[in-house]
C-alpha cells in the first residue's frame, strides 16, 4: 500500500491515470507503473448518456470498466420480462465480473456517466499476473456482498420512511464521501426507479419524501434536486448506526 501512495504523482504514470479516481481509490491503485502504462494502451474513456445501456443481461462480456463519474444502475430481468433494480455503482467502482463469459445483469447509466473501459482479455491476464489487482477485486466483491446484506435488511425490516431515508443516505455517502454538514445533490433515479429499488409504490416514495421535507431533514427543488441539511438527522431517519 505504501508503494502505491508513493508513486501517485510519478511522472512515468500516464497523464490520464494520474488524476483518475480509479487510480487513487479503485482497483487500478493496485497496479505498478509498467502495468498502468500497459493498461493505458488498451483503455478507452467513454461518455454514456443518461438512460443508455452499457451492457445487457446475457450479453457476451468483451470489456470491463472503471466508473469515473456518474451513477450506473444494475438490473436483473426475469423470464417473463419483469425487471428489478438490484444495485447502484459509483466512482471508482469496477463494473464487470472477471472471467465470466457473459453478463449476469444489465447495466445502464442512471445519469450522464463517464467510464474507462478495458478489454476483457487485458484485465483477465493482469489478474493472473498481479496478486494486488486480484486482491483489490476480491475486496470490492466482498464490499458489494456486505452492501447487499445491508440492503436485504433495509428491504425486509425497515419502514417506508427508513427505506427512503436509507436510499438518500446511500446516494449522499457515495457522491459526497467527505460528509459535509449540509450539501445539495440531484437524485440519480426517477421516483419510479426509487420505488422499484425499495419495493414501494411511487406514491409511498413521494409521501415519505414530503414527510422528510416537512421534518426539515431535506429540501426538495424541481422534484429531483435535494439539499440534505443534516447528515446525522438523515442517518437517524434511516435508522443507521
Amino acid at each position: 500500500m505504501q508503494a502505491n501512495r508513493l508513486d501517485i504523482h510519478n511522472s512515468d504514470i500516464p497523464a490520464l491515470c494520474r488524476s483518475c479516481e480509479a487510480r487513487h481509490g479503485g482497483v487500478c491503485g493496485a497496479l505498478n507503473v509498467d502495468q498502468l502504462i500497459e493498461l493505458n494502451k488498451h483503455s478507452k474513456r467513454r461518455r454514456i448518456k443518461a438512460g443508455s445501456e452499457i451492457v445487457g443481461q446475457g450479453e457476451a462480456t468483451t470489456s470491463y470498466s472503471n466508473v469515473l463519474n456518474g451513477v450506473v444502475k444494475l438490473s436483473k430481468m426475469m423470464a417473463d420480462g419483469r425487471q428489478q433494480i438490484v444495485g447502484l455503482q459509483f466512482a471508482p467502482d469496477f463494473l464487470g465480473r472477471p472471467f465470466l463469459s457473459e453478463s449476469q445483469i444489465s447495466a445502464e447509466a442512471a445519469v450522464d456517466t463517464e467510464l474507462c473501459s478495458i478489454p476483457k482479455g487485458v484485465i483477465d491476464r493482469m489478474i493472473t499476473e498481479s496478486p494486488g489487482l486480484e486482491h483489490k477485486l476480491h475486496q470490492q466483491a466482498l464490499k458489494e456482498l456486505d452492501e447487499a446484506r445491508d440492503w436485504m435488511l433495509t428491504l425486509g425490516r425497515k419502514t417506508a420512511r427508513e427505506k427512503v431515508a436509507s436510499f438518500l443516505y446511500l446516494i449522499v455517502s457515495n457522491i459526497n464521501p467527505e460528509e459535509e454538514e449540509s450539501f445539495s445533490f440531484d437524485l440519480p433515479l426517477t421516483r419510479a426507479d426509487i420505488a422499484d429499488f425499495l419495493g414501494l409504490t411511487i406514491e409511498t416514495v413521494s409521501r415519505q419524501m414530503t414527510k422528510l421535507r416537512r421534518d426539515g431533514v431535506i429540501t426538495i427543488e424541481n422534484n429531483r434536486h435535494l439539499t440534505c441539511h443534516s447528515l446525522d438527522r438523515l442517518r437517524d431517519a434511516a435508522d443507521i448506526d
